[in-house]
């Protein structure tokens, strides 16, 4: 596989994700912790060196699954996670911003993962109810904070999630970032602002919901007529279309698909083996939901 840069940190360009790790709604233990774990072991095997994670997963889930599988690390391995979020018994995402709220997140994370420096960290911005205005904190003290960490051996790169094209541009104007989460795929474009704005100034960006999701509001990619149609071709799947599109999008995406389950891990790297022709572009440029 190609390689991009996350920061200093030289990446495949399909990771993976460990958001489908814990139980339903991200919440809980795994539904079968042995084929988890050879998910974890086979990506490594395989040449995955980019594992996106986060504490509130689980909560705690994931990370202890990666620890499990895989400490000690291999060198190459980076390890990169988000903060800015908590969640509560019930399973909903609280926002969790406030510089010290984020620092001890990073602590959390350093902790579960038995790591002393994280690849990067990513803030995730979240919209703050009006009742909690103690939530509501300036950008530049929120990356200041993640800046502290980092000068502290803490965390490698500083990244952002759910931000919008200015968030972006003020982050890496005050702190240098190496890497956007924002929702982005063959039928949800509505980023692509983000995504130039990245790829001009050499920031990785690394698409959440590549595929789609199980949101009623997000547009499903294996489920496109065209899409399937390209994948028949092919003979190959709906999703390593979609993913292969992405890759060949632009040269800064990277890709974190997630899965619970070693065969379908095995089926989404193999979409960096899948060609598409210009026709096959054509047809798919056509599927913007």
């Amino acid at each position: 596989m190609d390689t991009y840069a996350i920061g200093d940190l030289s990446v495949h360009r399909i990771g993976f994700g460990a958001m489908q790790l814990p139980g339903r709604g991200v919440m809980g233990p795994p539904r079968d912790r042995a084929e988890e774990l050879a998910v974890l072991r086979r990506a490594i095997e395989l040449g995955v060196d980019h594992i996106d994670t986060a504490q509130y997963y689980g909560p705690d889930v994931s990370n202890e699954l990666i620890r499990a599988a895989l400490h000690p690390y291999p060198d190459t391995l980076v390890l990169v996670t988000k903060v800015g979020s908590l969640r509560d018994a019930e399973g909903a995402w609280l926002p969790a911003q406030r510089p010290a709220q984020l620092r001890e997140a990073v602590e959390d994370n350093l902790r579960s993962l038995g790591v002393e420096r994280l690849g990067a960290v990513n803030l995730r911005l979240m919209d703050h109810p009006a009742a909690d205005p103690a939530q509501r904190v300036p950008l530049e003290d929120q990356l200041g904070e993640l800046a502290a960490l980092r000068a502290e051996g803490k965390l490698a790169g500083i990244g952002i999630s759910t931000a919008s094209s200015a968030q972006v541009e003020a982050a890496d104007d005050l702190v240098g970032i190496a890497c956007v989460q924002n929702a982005f795929s063959l039928l949800d474009r509505s980023d692509a602002d983000v995504l130039e704005l990245c790829h001009q100034r050499g920031i990785a960006y690394v698409p959440y919901f590549p595929l789609g999701s199980a949101f009623p509001h997000t547009p499903k990619v294996t489920e496109d007529e065209t899409v399937r149609a390209v994948a028949t071709r092919h003979g190959v799947t709906p999703a390593q279309v979609g993913l292969a599109w992405l890759l060949g999008h632009r040269e800064n995406i990277l890709l974190i698909p997630g899965t619970s389950r070693v065969v379908h891990l095995e089926e989404n790297l193999r979409a960096a083996d899948v060609a598409l022709t210009a026709a096959d572009l054509a047809e798919l440029a056509a599927t913007q939901a």
